[in-house]
């Protein structure tokens, strides 16, 4: 009786270490890349610095994880899923008075659409706030502003209402 045995086939071997790679990178378990916004004024950080202190653990069902460079005006959920950066400079959207916006616990966000060809989605800029705060949030996520009904509740308690010069 002969024994034939099947020689392992090398590309099952790359095939196998991506699925295993892929299994540990589920939304909210990896590391989001977030460019801190430029140095704003002293008053601007300190709002986005009490902000960050009391952001919520969780955005539409998403873990809130590591940003890097790690920053108190920068926070993210599901990996990048969902993104904010605080302290921002005014965005030049906001002089135009044809831009759509959303109200959400108090708190005025203007909704600009993001292309297809930047990665679609959505971005949320507060408006009527001593600090500019700008929520991203992928493709995936960018199904209705619900997202932003814990996010506003926390802006209110943290920047204080006005027209910010930064």
């Amino acid at each position: 009786m002969t024994l034939h045995r099947r020689p392992l086939r090398l590309p099952a071997l790359p095939v196998l270490a991506a699925v295993l790679a892929l299994a540990g990178c589920a939304p909210g378990d990896s590391e989001a890349r977030v460019d801190p916004p430029p140095t704003p004024p002293a008053d601007v950080a300190g709002f986005c610095a009490a902000l960050h202190k009391e952001l919520p653990e969780t955005v539409a069902g998403l873990a809130r994880g590591e940003a890097a460079p790690e920053s108190d005006l920068t926070a993210a959920w599901g990996g990048s899923a969902i993104v904010l950066r605080c302290g921002i400079p005014k965005p030049p959207e906001m002089a135009d008075v044809k831009q759509e916006g959303v109200e959400v616990n108090g708190v005025r966000w203007l909704a600009l659409k993001v292309p297809d060809s930047a990665g679609g989605g959505f971005r949320f800029i507060t408006g009527m706030r001593l600090a500019y705060t700008e929520v991203r949030v992928d493709k995936e996520h960018a199904t209705d502003a619900g997202m932003l009904v814990g996010l506003s509740t926390v802006v209110a308690r943290t920047v204080p209402e006005g027209i910010s010069s930064y």
